[in-house]
């Protein structure tokens, strides 16, 4: 049996289901979807979202992202805000209730408790008219369409559609408070995310870990000062301390066979201007500099322009973030 067709049908009914989605935005969803946004950049509170079922669990996720890309935001389960977590709604937070049939009993203690504080609220369901509708400030309605269920009864199409305009929400808050990948550096510090957006003044060499000569220095020296550091390349700094050269291990096999290389000076052998990065720019920009000019290291510089550190693909790599 070829189980992939099923999953295939699957997909495409869902993919059927977001073109409807794509196109509600040029007509009925797109003036809802801008007040909801600006709604919800006005208040001075949180973002509360709740739901059941499905629902709730996109409402989780929904919640989940707001809050890590500037929005600060909270979930609520349903079915405990009538045992005391309608105390988690104040009067300057909003409320985005999710429900596809708009009709989810669980969902009455928080319409009731938005109406009767004036809390402003948002609906995501395919049912503009339903008891959801009516009692919320905005409607953002999501198409009807097929479920890829065969029996029509798993929320599947219809959850897909909620977790995709919750993503169009989010990204759109995002964009609209200007939120940068340096600001994910607070909100993520664990994993690889979290390493990839630190800077890369957090992970570089520094100080007497650096190896570092002046170009009138023979070779000799300067080969020593190398392999006791042992990072595989070596910084050429003038007398104010500004980077001039490097030379790596590619540099010393290109003159390997020179006859007076061990006296030779350190400004005849490094090369010219090498790349460069400054210490307050993310790590994952420094890993998409080394890899699009095929290099291993990067020196790096302070708000002076003076050398202050070196980043190697190898220490990135034992971080995780590569």
């Amino acid at each position: 049996m070829h189980y992939w067709q099923t999953g295939l049908s699957a997909l495409r009914i869902e993919e059927a289901g977001l073109s409807k989605l794509i196109e509600s935005f040029e007509s009925d969803l797109a003036d809802g979807f801008n007040k909801a946004v600006t709604m919800v950049l006005d208040i001075k509170g949180r973002t509360i979202v709740s739901g059941i079922g499905k629902s709730g669990h996109i409402g989780r996720k929904f919640a989940a992202t707001l809050s890590s890309t500037g929005t600060p935001a909270q979930f609520i389960h349903a079915g405990e805000a009538s045992h005391g977590d309608l105390g988690g709604i104040t009067s300057s937070d909003i409320v985005f209730l999710i429900s596809n049939s708009g009709e989810s009993e669980e969902l009455s203690a928080i319409i009731e408790h938005t109406r009767r504080f004036a809390i402003p609220s948002i609906a995501i369901t395919a049912r503009a008219n339903s008891t959801l509708g009516r009692n919320v400030s905005v409607v953002l309605k999501i198409p009807q369409a097929e479920e890829a269920c065969p029996n029509g009864l798993a929320p599947t199409t219809s959850t897909t559609l909620q977790l995709a305009l919750c993503d169009a929400l989010a990204v759109t808050l995002l964009s609209a408070r200007k939120f940068k990948p340096v600001d994910f550096r607070i909100y993520h510090p664990g994993g690889k995310l979290g390493a990839s957006i630190r800077t890369v003044a957090s992970v570089m060499h520094t100080g007497t870990a650096l190896p570092i000569v002046h170009p009138h220095v023979i070779m000799r020296d300067a080969i020593l000062e190398m392999t006791t550091k042992g990072l595989g390349i070596l910084g050429v700094v003038d007398g104010g301390g500004s980077l001039v050269g490097a030379i790596t291990d590619g540099d010393l096999r290109r003159h390997i066979a020179d006859a007076n290389l061990f006296e030779n000076t350190a400004a005849n052998i490094m090369t010219h201007n090498p790349r460069v990065i400054r210490a307050d720019e993310l790590i994952s920009v420094a890993v998409r500099e080394m890899e699009a000019n095929k290099i291993t290291a990067l020196f790096v510089l302070n708000e002076q322009g003076r050398l202050s550190g070196l980043i190697r693909l190898s220490d990135l790599a034992r971080i995780g973030v590569i």
